[in-house]
């Protein structure tokens, strides 16, 4: 169900079903071992069952429960995107007014999860943004923009919300499609070029000395926890339709209060 890029960057027709599979099946064992492994920015404390329930968390059903714990990781996981195209792209950072990397991530991060607007992209966010971030027009930090824009869709998707309660709804179909923007993102980031054919940033690499696909395994984490929960969501419509069917068939009424 991905979207299927019209081009690479000298007008050969992409399959971005092959692409895929050969840039996420080789690193799916590393995936699978890394599945339970938290980052540097990763909260322990969301997750660990000795802990004892917050006061907020009573007013969260299981599928709040599990949309917010998907969302820190799949921030996580974009931040540690983040960090990795610094690292290969040092240039980019430099284009800002921040002393290192380090503040333009935290400011990064920042305007994600505060709603606010990433200034070099004239107010453009999520789907908008993450083209002109990857577009030779734009002339800031590329790993800055690209970053805030994989960030605000997200939210965007989620409702502009990164926590979930009772009162919350979910749109299971904007999460099904930011799950295959994500994919087209990938895509994006590693075929699009400058002028003289080269990569507008350095992501994964293949060469002699060895594959680097930490980025595509970070994308395939986020891809696969947004399609985990867009089934959830289905399912839980579903149920509540065949659960009502249920009450029918068995003349049970329905509760009132």
């Amino acid at each position: 169900m991905g979207a299927r890029p019209a081009s690479a960057a000298h007008g050969r027709p992409i399959n971005s079903s092959v692409f895929w599979q050969r840039l996420l099946l080789p690193g799916l064992a590393a995936l699978l071992l890394l599945g339970g492994c938290t980052g540097r920015l990763d909260n322990d404390s969301i997750v660990h069952t000795r802990n004892p329930v917050k006061p907020a968390e009573l007013l969260q059903t299981d599928v709040d429960r599990m949309a917010t714990l998907a969302m820190r990781n799949n921030l996580n996981s974009l931040y540690r995107l983040m960090n990795k195209l610094y690292q290969r792209n040092p240039r980019e950072w430099r284009k800002n007014s921040l002393p290192d990397a380090a503040a333009a991530e935290r400011a990064i991060q920042y305007a994600i999860e505060h709603n606010q607007d990433w200034p070099t992209l004239g107010g453009r966010r999520d789907v908008a943004a993450l083209d002109y971030s990857l577009s030779p027009a734009f002339q800031g930090d590329r790993v800055a923009a690209f970053t805030y824009a994989i960030g605000s869709m997200l939210v965007t998707a989620h409702g502009g919300r990164t926590e979930f309660y009772l009162t919350d709804s979910f749109n299971a179909q904007f999460i099904h499609n930011a799950a295959r923007n994500l994919e087209k993102a990938g895509w994006m980031l590693s075929q699009r070029r400058d002028a003289t054919g080269r990569p507008l940033l350095l992501s994964n690499e293949f060469s002699e000395q060895g594959n680097n696909l930490s980025y595509a395994v970070e994308f395939g984490k986020m891809v696969a926890r947004l399609d985990l929960l867009t089934h959830v969501l289905e399912e839980r419509y579903r149920r509540m339709g065949a659960n009502y069917a249920q009450s029918l068939f068995l003349l049970n009424f329905l509760p009132v209060q």
